[in-house]
């Protein structure tokens, strides 16, 4: 059986008896509660969600959007895992939902948003993977469609964000090296417009600048965000003609390819050229040990969607507190690789 007329014509009770029953309205009598749902749960009743949720003006569903694609390892998933779970244990205790919005690397992800927008189907959104000027945020805005978004962007309509640390993580990982006696160090960042990429770029250039040094665009490597991507930039490194003593490597998910590549090329990590890296659940694994910058994800993840709710009236007063921009601290973890 699916619908509440149905289970009212089985029950020869009033669509709106039976309605105010199912939803525990004082002024249906114990006895009618009763036959409602002892009826609705041996004949398999199933609310019509929709409809509810027009009634209501919400639908409990917040969307997550996020990009895949053939290149993208399951680093990326760990990684977005471990925030989703921090994000459902604040969304449950309000009897909201998260769904995750899979945007292909081969789709525009503009376009893809429109296309989300337009179904009406989530109350609030929650963005990843921006950009350094960012169209999702003025539709968003225009829509008034309350977000909050996982990293920055120099579009800004004024949203809540939180982004993690990567000028902190960019000036200790030049200085240590640079402390280190290193003067040619390489950057892998994204090969996209990502923010966080330009981000980690200036502060990199301005701490060297500090110590004297720069940062010449030859040492400046794109390199997609997967193992494979690892791989192929320390082949460009080993083929040099000046390598570089270090790199620090911005994606998780390239650390391990780019110690496979320079054991290929005959270059041993530690102690030919020194890695510093971001935590991936791989890491633990590689010889020698990564240095590398932890994040709590999970507690990234509850951060997340405190903020979210802060923004939106049903749920603001029980998060008064709520930060709504934030830099996301990173803590190095010591190894033997840099």
């Amino acid at each position: 059986m699916k619908g509440i007329r149905q289970l009212a014509e089985h029950l020869d009770i009033s669509i709106g008896t039976v309605s105010r029953a199912l939803n525990g309205k004082k002024d249906v009598n114990e006895e009618t509660r009763r036959r409602v749902l002892d009826a609705a749960e041996q004949l398999g009743y199933v609310a019509n969600q929709s409809g509810r949720a027009l009634r209501k003006g919400s639908t409990g569903v917040i969307g997550f959007m996020m990009q895949t694609g053939h290149e993208i390892t399951g680093h990326g998933d760990t990684f977005f895992m471990s925030v989703f779970d921090g994000v459902q244990t604040v969304f449950a205790r309000h009897g909201l939902d998260l769904v995750a919005l899979l945007c292909s690397s081969d789709e525009d992800p503009d376009a893809y948003l429109k296309r989300v927008v337009a179904r009406g189907f989530a109350d609030g959104m929650m963005l990843s993977a921006t950009r350094r000027i960012d169209q999702r945020f003025e539709l968003l805005d225009r829509r008034k469609i309350p977000f909050v978004t996982l990293g920055r962007s120099q579009t800004d309509v004024g949203q809540p964000w939180i982004d993690l640390d990567f000028e902190g993580m960019a000036e200790i990982s030049m200085r240590r090296l640079v402390e280190r006696g290193h003067r040619r160090i390489a950057l892998l960042r994204p090969v996209d417009d990502l923010n966080l990429g330009h981000v980690f770029l200036d502060t990199c250039r301005k701490t060297l600048a500090d110590c004297g040094l720069t940062l010449p665009d030859e040492l400046v490597i794109r390199a997609l965000p997967s193992e494979a991507g690892g791989y192929r930039a320390a082949q460009i490194i080993a083929a040099m003609a000046e390598r570089p003593s270090a790199v620090v490597v911005l994606n998780d998910g390239t650390v391990t390819g780019l110690y496979h590549g320079l054991d290929a090329a005959g270059l041993t990590v530690g102690t030919d050229i020194a890695v510093i890296g971001l935590h991936n659940p791989q890491a633990r694994y590689l010889s020698p040990r990564l240095t590398c910058f932890e994040v709590s994800l999970r507690d990234l993840g509850i951060a997340l969607a405190e903020t979210l709710l802060s923004t939106m009236p049903a749920y603001a007063l029980h998060y008064p507190d709520a930060a709504r921009r934030r830099l996301w601290p990173m803590t190095l973890v010591e190894g033997e690789s840099g």
